[in-house]
C-alpha cells in the first residue's frame, strides 16, 4: 500500500487540502491530529448489549410468534 501524507487544515467543520490535491471519488483517508490540539468532547451515556450473568437461563426467553388471522369481509 503506497502512503501519501498531506497537510490540510479544519474549515467549518470539514478538512481542505492544499490547493492542487486532488485525491480520488471514495479514496480511504486516515486523519492524524496532535494531541496539542485535540479538543476533548463531551461524554454520552453508552448503553451496552443486556448479557445473561447465567448463559443457561437464555431458554427462559424463547419467543412464540402467534399469527392472528381476521376475516377481512367482516
Amino acid at each position: 500500500m503506497a502512503v501519501m501524507t498531506y497537510e490540510g487544515v479544519v474549515q467549518d467543520g470539514r478538512v481542505r487540502l492544499p490547493a492542487g490535491v486532488e485525491l480520488p471519488e471514495k479514496a480511504r483517508v486516515y486523519v492524524v491530529v496532535p494531541e496539542c490540539i485535540v479538543v476533548e468532547l463531551p461524554r454520552t451515556a453508552r448503553i451496552a448489549s443486556p448479557r445473561l450473568a447465567n448463559p443457561k437461563q437464555a431458554a427462559d426467553f424463547v419467543k412464540e410468534v402467534v399469527e392472528e388471522h381476521t376475516d377481512a369481509g367482516l
